[in-house]
């Protein structure tokens, strides 16, 4: 697993051998979502709205890292 990001008790985790499309898990302590790398979308779950906004614009920022970590931990769907 890796670990992209801590936001006081939520984390952002990419999964390894996991599924497509690329996405990346928020996780928080009554909360999941499953966020999609290339469009931002929600795919499953429900992330609150204020941690949804810090968490996409910390994504739009580190898109780099979140490829990076996918492509490490998920190494048969790099993008």
């Amino acid at each position: 697993m890796g670990r992209l990001f801590y936001f006081g008790n939520v984390r952002g985790v990419v999964h390894g051998g996991d599924h497509l499309p690329p996405h990346f898990h928020v996780v928080g302590p009554d909360f999941q979502g499953v966020i999609e790398i290339e469009t931002l979308a929600l795919l499953a779950g429900h992330v609150p709205k204020a941690v949804l906004h810090e968490v996409l614009d910390w994504t739009r920022d580190n898109r780099a890292v979140i490829v990076a970590e996918w492509n490490r931990c998920n190494r048969r769907f790099t993008i």
